[in-house]
């Protein structure tokens, strides 16, 4: 019966799709290149009026098996293509966008451009609207191409500068590109959204042409728009603007502030937290110690030299004083059932006093401080460092020692 085909046709397709899917996944590309031709002759012997959309799956898959077939070649790839964009309009400048990306991964930027300036003209009716975004995004890209093209201008114009030669052409191409970059790469980054790549290289169009106050007003909005995703990277670029043009403490402590409560292990909170330890203000060098601590709760920073000599500098200045101790107590308290095992068993103490004498010396006087005298991450490399009469380790034992009482009145 007609309905009895269509059962056995619809059932026949999806075991070929398994089939394809299943040769994918172990990067058997000729044969899956095979169930894909018979898939496509499937769908045109298909006379059913059910709608089955697969010219998306044709499209994924078939880009998929052409970018790993050994036999394929980039003639081949462009045909595909090129079908693919007639096949449905409503994926147009999708495939327009990951053709683009095919051949800049291949190296053909002046064709990757040229694509991206065709997909940026086409219209057709009402979908033009719809495909607003990807029209954004198309338009992008391009600006990004003029961004590498302006860079590569920039750098020809500043080594012939070096000689006193000036090339009127160059500097004229040059500021060609700026115009058209600045004008695309600042429409998308106006949409809510994730545009690392973009800010950065519209921020250093605006700063070589001067236009610093543009250009901070840029990665304010990038930070600070509720509107966008939270983006530890906004903040990055903030901080890294504001140093750059020597803006005061105040203004750097307060982007790093945000970036230490969206990602505290950042590599950053080394800067962080040394302007925090220099502050003159008692709140400031408390948070200073919190994002060490912080910090040092994760397992990339376990061998961090840096880490640990903020750590231990700010913890033997409160030992030594004597003054806020309660600090160390209200972050150690959280962590005193785990730190030992994470950072001070003596397997630990062995291998960093063999790999890092440095990074040892540093932790041996935190575990000493937190744990005692009787630590087994201290005695280990206190003895080892005596025993290699190293000075500076007979003065840290020592040191330990004198203050244990500290130990005391931290552990309660």
């Amino acid at each position: 019966s007609s309905h009895e085909h269509k059962l056995n046709f619809k059932k026949s397709k999806e075991v070929c799709l398994s089939y394809i899917q299943d040769a994918m996944l172990q990067k058997q590309w000729k044969r899956a290149a095979e169930f894909l031709t018979f898939y496509i002759e499937s769908l045109e012997k298909d006379f059913s009026t059910e709608y089955m959309g697969p010219s998306e799956m044709i499209w994924r898959i078939g880009t998929e098996i052409l970018c790993h077939h050994s036999h394929s070649n980039m003639k081949e790839f462009n045909s595909f293509i090129e079908q693919m964009k007639t096949l449905g309009v409503k994926r147009y400048l999708k495939v327009c966008l990951e053709h683009a990306f095919h051949l800049l991964c291949n190296g053909l930027i002046d064709e990757a451009y040229q694509n991206l300036s065709l997909a940026e003209s086409w219209r057709f009716g009402e979908q033009t609207a719809i495909q607003d975004k990807e029209m954004k995004l198309i338009q992008a890209y391009r600006g990004l191409l003029d961004y590498y093209s302006w860079s590569k201008q920039k750098t020809i114009l500043l080594e012939h500068g070096q000689d006193g030669f000036e090339d009127l052409s160059v500097e004229q191409e040059m500021h060609s590109c700026f115009r058209k970059a600045a004008v695309n790469l600042r429409e998308i980054i106006k949409i809510p959204g994730v545009w690392d790549l973009f800010v950065k290289c519209y921020v250093d169009l605006l700063e070589f042409y001067g236009d610093h106050n543009e250009a901070r007003q840029v990665l304010n909005e990038y930070a600070y728009n509720s509107k966008f995703p939270a983006n530890p990277n906004a903040h990055v670029y903030l901080y890294q603007f504001l140093k750059r043009h020597g803006e005061p403490k105040k203004s750097l402590i307060s982007a790093l502030k945000i970036l230490h409560d969206i990602v505290p292990s950042h590599e950053l909170m080394i800067d962080f937290n040394t302007m925090l330890q220099k502050s003159k203000k008692r709140r400031k060098r408390r948070l200073g110690l919190e994002v060490i601590f912080a910090a040092l709760d994760y397992a990339g920073w376990k061998e961090s030299v840096k880490a640990w000599s903020c750590l231990a500098r700010q913890v033997k200045q409160i030992a030594i004083s004597e003054k806020h101790l309660d600090w160390i107590k209200q972050e150690w308290n959280s962590r005193k059932d785990w730190w030992p095992a994470f950072h001070f068993s003596r397997y630990l103490a062995k291998r960093n006093w063999q790999e890092n004498e440095s990074l040892s010396y540093e932790k041996a006087l935190v575990a000493g401080i937190l744990l005692g005298k009787d630590c087994k991450y201290f005695k280990y490399v206190s003895h080892q460092g005596c025993k290699a009469q190293v000075k500076r380790f007979r003065m840290l034992k020592k040191f330990v020692n004198k203050h244990n009482p500290v130990y005391l009145r931290i552990s309660g």
